[in-house]
C-alpha cells in the first residue's frame, strides 16, 4: 500500500466524518467544496476536513482510493457517502439525516430542515 494510500485508510477509519475537500472547512477554494462544508457546518456535524490541495498524492490518491473521479469527497464511518452532487441531493431528500443518525453522527435536525425549507 502506498503512503498516500496508506495515510488516507487511516484518516478514513480515525475519524467518523471526513471531507476530503479543495481548501479546509473554514476556507473552502471551490465552490463545491465550500457547498458542502457549508451543509455539514451549519447541520453542525463535526467533520475531519483534509485539504486535498495541500498534498498532491493525497489529491490524486482520494480519488484512486475511492474510485471516484472528483473532490470533494465525504467519508462517514469509514464508507464513501459521495461528492457534491451526491450530498446536495441526500440533503433536500432528507436521507443524509437518516443516513448520518443510522450511523450515530449528531447534527442539528431544525437546520436540515431549514436547508430543506429554503430550497422548497
Amino acid at each position: 500500500m502506498s503512503d498516500a494510500n496508506t495515510r488516507i485508510q487511516e484518516t478514513v477509519t480515525g475519524n467518523d466524518v471526513v471531507l476530503f475537500m479543495k481548501g479546509t472547512k473554514e476556507m473552502p477554494q471551490c465552490g463545491f467544496s465550500s457547498k458542502v462544508a457549508g451543509v455539514l457546518n451549519y447541520m453542525g456535524v463535526e467533520f475531519a476536513d483534509v485539504n486535498v490541495l495541500a498534498d498532491e498524492d493525497i489529491r490524486q490518491g482520494i480519488k484512486d482510493y475511492s474510485d471516484w473521479p472528483t473532490i470533494p469527497q465525504l467519508y462517514v464511518k469509514g464508507e464513501f457517502v459521495g461528492g457534491c452532487d451526491i450530498i446536495t441531493e441526500m440533503t433536500l431528500s432528507g436521507e443524509l439525516d437518516t443516513f448520518l443518525a443510522d450511523n450515530g453522527v449528531t447534527f442539528d435536525k431544525e437546520a436540515a430542515d431549514k436547508i430543506r425549507e429554503a430550497n422548497a
